[in-house]
């Protein structure tokens, strides 16, 4: 999901970890300079630029995710025969979610890296990230009023609540948020199901700023529980995210296990899946439970393209299938999978392929205002197609390498930047704002 290109450290400045192989664009998402962790520079230093390395690999992701949303939203699902389209099959369900954990790395960099924040420093950090949700929310809410829900599903103001949802756990070390994420994926989709057994079906629109006024209830609950994104559930990706963004991804041998990882739980919750379902009967048990409710044609497209968001409740064996966009334990697991492996891939590929991965990378590194922009022509009249991804993924790449060579950020970043770094300022400069503030490594 489009993530804010402010990854900062709040706490005290960390300059390049050794070994990491970074490239130079021209955004502001490194640490602040040394003496100042506002970002200034310290009395008596001079006055240097803000350095602008960064991890390519992590910008290259979150284009391929940006490219993968785009093309679910302009290929169609099903071939001339019938098929799964090759967009789909390769998209649906896997880019969200590929956003969203890269939210949580982007969180993570932007709260300490490897050293959780305590004390002052958490609490500029989860004011700072408070406000980015807020500003988020607004802009996808605001989206909602162009976007209907037939061009596309607006990410954005779920991605304002997850945000939210996260500054409990800044103060977690990368254990603990393996473990948080772990018992999120496993629970989180139980607690839906059972939650929604009570809950009347509606229909999912793109929510607007007017929902806050008219049906604020029914707005938190379609953002945390019955979207298309729902929260609650989604809060698995963005703790895997900071747990890799704890993690030190300058490392090859760390960043080849979390390679390794994804692929390990990717194709395990797949063959589990498949197991359940067909050696195990549930498959039997779940398509006798959903027919009584839905129809055997809508039963089959739930199960090959997935349904909006969240499981069916018309049975609990829904939950052991990885439909796209599912949201059920083994969904979360192969998409969250998908995503650790695309991303420590992307890592391993841009210590020696950086000329290669840069359209991407420059297009990731502004994700907010690309996304936002791709969203506005989805809506406008023009034809969906193959040609139609292609011109905007050529328009759209071609302006983030444009404008990163005069600018620190996209946009919408910028606006978002500035807001969130005076929140931190004003705290960091709070009373005792001077004293370092406690840390710890994380594991």
């Amino acid at each position: 999901m489009p993530q804010t290109s402010e990854h900062q450290n709040i706490v005290a400045p960390l300059p390049p970890e050794p070994g990491a192989t970074v490239a130079a664009l021209p955004h502001s998402c490194a640490p602040a300079p040394a003496g100042d962790v506002a970002g200034t520079p310290a009395e008596g230093a001079p006055a240097t630029p803000r350095p602008r390395a960064r991890l390519i690999g992590i910008d290259a992701a979150r284009g391929i995710a940006l490219v993968g949303m785009m093309s679910v939203h302009l290929i169609p699902a099903a071939t001339d025969d019938g098929d799964v389209s090759l967009a789909w099959l390769l998209s649906n369900g896997k880019a969200s979610a590929l956003f969203a954990l890269l939210a949580g790395v982007g969180i993570a960099f932007s709260t300490g890296r490897r050293r959780p924040p305590r004390g002052l420093a958490w609490r500029a950090g989860a004011l700072s990230l408070l406000t980015r949700a807020v500003i988020i929310a607004a802009i996808g809410l605001a989206l909602g009023y162009v976007v209907g829900t037939g061009d596309a599903a607006v990410i954005l103001a779920y991605y304002g609540v997850l945000f939210a949802l996260a500054i409990p756990f800044l103060r977690l070390s990368t254990r603990g948020l393996v473990v948080a994420a772990a018992l999120a994926a496993l629970v989180m989709p139980l607690v839906s199901y059972g939650l929604r057994l009570e809950l009347t079906p509606v229909a999912v629109a793109n929510p607007t700023l007017t929902d806050l006024v008219t049906d604020p209830l029914g707005l938190l609950l379609q953002l945390t529980l019955t979207g298309v994104f729902p929260a609650l559930v989604w809060i698995a990706y963005l703790l895997a995210g900071m747990a890799v963004g704890r993690a030190v991804l300058a490392s090859r041998r760390v960043v080849s296990q979390i390679t390794l990882l994804g692929l390990a739980l990717a194709l395990a919750s797949s063959l589990l899946s498949m197991l359940l379902l067909t050696v195990g009967g549930r498959g039997d048990l779940l398509r006798a439970d959903a027919v009584q409710t839905m129809d055997f044609e809508l039963y089959q497209e739930t199960l090959t393209w997935g349904p909006s968001g969240t499981t069916p409740t018309n049975s609990p064996w829904w939950l052991v299938a990885t439909a796209p966009h599912s949201g059920s334990p083994l969904d979360l697991a192969f998409t969250i999978g998908v995503a650790l492996a695309v991303l420590g891939g992307c890592l391993l590929l841009g210590r020696g392929l950086q000329p290669l991965l840069r359209p991407l990378a420059a297009g990731g590194s502004m994700t907010l205002t690309l996304y936002s922009v791709h969203l506005l022509l989805v809506a406008a009249p023009i034809p969906r197609g193959v040609l139609n991804l292609v011109v905007q993924v050529v328009l759209l790449l071609t302006f983030a390498l444009v404008w990163n060579r005069s600018h620190l950020r996209g946009p919408l970043e910028e606006l978002v930047w500035r807001a969130t770094d005076a929140v931190r300022r004003k705290v960091l400069g709070s009373p005792g704002a001077h004293r370092a503030p406690a840390t710890t490594a994380g594991s």
